[in-house]
């Protein structure tokens, strides 16, 4: 095998497949596996102290209690998978490892295929992943013997795949991704080598099994109706036959009315072997299966809606993941936009591995002219006086993308701040999702207001935050990393988006409230200061009792709680900081004003 010169392979290591692909000649080649197969089971066994991963893993999946399935669900959590070793003892595996053993796999026979040693992946993961599931995955590489050079998006990927011969025109595309585990919907903007993603969403607990799932009930239910009841949940061996059974029928019906369901000798009873024969025709499998259907149609609205575009205006439609093959998926997408045909032109279930081995072309620089820009899921902010969310970099912001803003202290004479870094659509940043805190100190003690302290978020490719705090005066700063932000699933994020909407009204209520308050206490020590200061005795009497009475009932209408009276206070001072200005500033100049 000769020494690595560099390549990059791309991995779409899904929850229920993987697939890795490589640029060859100036296009992507998608590898088989050591079993002539192109995409590979993401299902790890352990057995007798030996790992297997792949079909053979999967073969193995119902009656080998040591297999792991689905385990990218757990990713980015401290969530462990407890196997047994060939002793009896119980070892337990982090996500990241089990990760590791997918990608070996993917590595060692992507280096058998090529004849070449490879160090270098880009690897693809579903667009709501959040900084710790995109920390984690890169971590597995990294097990694995992976330098990850790029974390991109799953439908990016797939638009890339799709959009490789068309960069030179516009286009809105709609990606539609159902793979066996998750499923989510993008829509991009894709514009001279430029993909851009608007808007996205979708549902990490629902994808092809569950299709699967409804028709191993449909035949579970048959045998309890035929053979006296009987329940064959206990029963690995033919659940692990019921399961293949129900996946066979599932792509037959894709391609075929009916098909027929045969499982001789699936179990033994008291009465003798039991043997299944069952036809399914694809207007039964579409009526058992048309609530899961359903639950796409949303997110598909939702995008379209975030993107703020009209469904005609989405020039293209991409499938992503086998399960896409169905016929009543592609009905349902071509429903929601009138007039277009979705783009099949792409195996389902390699786009995504295509697409990344693209990236890594781009990366190398065998590919040109092509620029990948990814989107953060939700607004990133920091949590400011009265637990105001002060947002930094804004939901749907394209990525890599860096925000500076200056802050300052909210007492006199403090030495330090907290700064805390939080995700979500709230106005107040205990509705939202808590990243992660850290202190700056050192600051020099002067009057609240008076310091400057630079707050910068910076959101890397990858979508990794790092935050850091600067005092422009002392120069000292203080840094984190985000390497955990809740676990944030696609679910949770809409949940997030859908409260904002909801609780919009109140939670102005509570902000404008908030705002008030600091700009009246604001008001109210700038103008002490003004008035203790040297100078004072230079203002007129009448102006400086009629500033002492202004402030005072704007210190009054703080300490009542009166917001109604707060804002007509605050609107006097303004007016008479107006007049001032007018009076003694005829050049336009402005006086005093308080921060």
């Amino acid at each position: 095998m000769s020494a690595d010169n560099g390549l990059i392979i791309g991995i779409d290591l899904g929850t229920t497949n993987s697939c890795v692909s490589v640029m060859e000649g100036g296009r992507p080649v998608v590898l088989e596996n050591p079993e002539g197969k192109r995409t590979t089971p993401s299902i790890v066994s352990y057995k007798n102290n030996e790992i297997i991963v792949g079909d053979a893993a999967k073969r193995q999946m119902v009656t080998n209690p040591n297999t792991i399935v689905s385990i990218k669900r757990l990713m980015g959590t401290s969530n462990k998978v407890k196997v047994q070793n060939a002793d009896g003892t119980t070892k337990e595996l982090s996500p990241e490892q089990v990760s590791a053993q997918i990608l070996s796999y993917l590595k060692d026979f992507a280096e058998k295929k090529i004849g070449k040693k490879i160090s270098r992946a880009v690897i693809t993961v579903p667009a709501y992943f959040n900084d710790a599931e995109r920390n984690a995955t890169k971590t597995a590489g990294k097990i694995a013997g992976l330098n990850v050079e790029r974390i991109i998006n799953e439908p990016t990927a797939a638009a890339l795949a799709y959009g490789i011969d068309k960069a030179s025109r516009e286009m809105k595309v709609l990606v539609y991704d159902l793979g066996g585990g998750t499923f989510d919907v993008s829509l991009l903007d894709i514009a001279e080598g430029t993909f851009e993603v608007l808007a996205t969403a979708g549902d990490n607990r629902l994808g092809g099994d569950d299709w699967d799932n409804k028709i191993i009930e449909y035949i579970s239910a048959y045998i309890a109706k035929e053979h006296q009841g009987l329940n064959l949940s206990k029963d690995k061996m033919a659940m692990q036959r019921l399961k293949e059974a129900a996946e066979r029928a599932k792509i037959e019906l894709s391609a075929q009315l009916e098909t027929i369901i045969s499982l001789p000798f699936l179990t033994v009873t008291q009465k003798g072997p039991v043997n299944v024969e069952l036809k399914l025709t694809r207007a039964k499998f579409e009526e058992l299966t048309k609530p899961l259907l359903e639950r796409t149609r949303n997110p598909i609205s939702d995008v379209i809606k975030e993107a703020k575009i009209k469904p005609e205006e989405i020039n293209e439609i991409l499938l992503v993941g086998g399960s896409t093959r169905m016929p009543a998926v592609q009905k349902l997408v071509e429903s929601m936009v009138p007039g277009k045909k979705p783009n099949r032109s792409i195996n389902p279930d390699e786009v995504v591995a295509i697409g990344a081995a693209i990236q890594g072309g781009v990366l190398r620089g065998d590919v040109k002219d092509v620029l990948l820009l990814d989107v953060t899921p939700l607004t990133l902010s920091i949590e400011t006086l009265g637990g105001v969310a002060t947002p930094l970099i804004k939901r749907n912001t394209t990525i890599p993308v860096s925000k500076s803003q200056i802050f300052s202290t909210a007492q006199d004479n403090q030495e330090s701040v907290d700064v805390v870094v939080c995700q979500g659509e709230r106005p107040m940043s205990r509705d939202n999702k808590s990243l992660g805190r850290f202190n700056l100190g050192g600051i020099q003690p002067a009057p609240k207001g008076k310091p400057q302290i630079e707050i910068t978020f910076s959101l890397d490719a990858n979508g990794i935050l790092n935050v850091k705090a600067k005092d422009l005066t002392t120069q000292k700063e203080n840094s984190i990393t985000i390497s955990d932000n809740g676990n944030l699933s696609e679910e949770e994020i809409q949940k997030m988006i859908r409260d904002a909407e909801a609780n919009k009204e109140r939670d102005n209520i509570i902000r404008e409230r908030i705002e008030l308050r600091n700009e009246g206490e604001g008001i109210v020590n700038t103008i002490k200061e003004i008035l203790a200061s040297p100078d004072a005795k230079n203002f007129p009497k009448e102006e400086k009792e009629k500033l002492e009475k202004l402030t005072g009932n704007i210190d009054a209408a703080i300490k009542a709680n009166d917001y109604a009276k707060l804002k007509v206070e605050i609107e006097n001072f303004k007016k008479w900081r107006e007049e001032m200005a007018k009076k003694y500033n005829p050049t336009g100049e402005q006086g005093p004003q308080a921060k």
